[in-house]
């Protein structure tokens, strides 16, 4: 059974193709958002973990679909912008499902999850502490794919120069492009950690983030 964390985030469906309605489109995703999460909850059930771990795990989830249903309802505004959304609360809930073992922390505007920031060069703060001495570096979220990122602006995430060394401490900055980006579009990305021990990854984890251009 593949791990939750491996899942790509995207909602593979065609139920955007058949409507052009924003507002009924927004109903039928906040549907499905409730819907997965019973899938979610079932992988924390086969887990069998320790009740402090096994109820943290289900409050993530529990959090992360009412903040992805409420930025549904409010913030979303296209069905473009419908199914970023949509896709960042299904990465959040996977994450929150694999647990979150490594201290990592994802920033945009000093905020961590949810964010808002102006259009442009946006300054993205990754910090990661090991366990034991042990290293973090910047990691792929899947296969060859440095980071998994969707947008409603067309943004990107450079990848020239990247800051791929190991600390025990880390603490690099990225650059989010999202210089073509007007108020109300939204940007979701995910940024993955690696913590190694003699150049050895030995675990990582995925910390999804989601901007709303104001």
């Amino acid at each position: 059974m593949a791990m939750p964390m491996d899942f790509d985030g995207m909602r593979t469906d065609d139920a955007s193709l058949r409507t052009d309605n924003v507002d009924d489109y927004k109903r039928t995703c906040i549907d499905f958002i409730e819907d997965i999460s019973h899938d979610y909850e079932a992988w924390v059930d086969y887990y069998k973990l320790p009740e402090d771990e096994d109820k943290r795990r289900r409050a993530g989830i529990r959090a992360t679909i009412t903040r992805t249903n409420d930025w549904i309802a409010k913030v979303a505004q296209s069905i473009k912008a419908v199914d970023v959304v949509m896709n960042d609360g299904i990465q959040k809930m996977a994450e929150s499902t694999a647990g979150k073992p490594l201290e990592i922390g994802v920033f945009v505007n000093r905020k961590s999850g949810y964010a808002e920031t102006k259009p442009g060069i946006i300054d993205v703060n990754v910090k990661g502490v090991g366990r034991e001495g042990r290293k973090m570096k910047l990691g792929f979220h899947f296969k060859g794919d440095r980071f998994r990122i969707e947008s409603t602006c067309g943004a990107s995430l450079d990848e020239e120069n990247l800051p791929t060394e190991e600390s025990e401490n880390l603490d690099i900055h990225l650059k989010l492009h999202a210089e073509n980006a007007k108020p109300r579009d939204v940007i979701s990305f995910t940024v993955t950690l690696s913590e190694t021990e003699n150049d050895v990854e030995l675990d990582r984890r995925g910390v999804s983030t989601i901007v709303h251009l104001v």
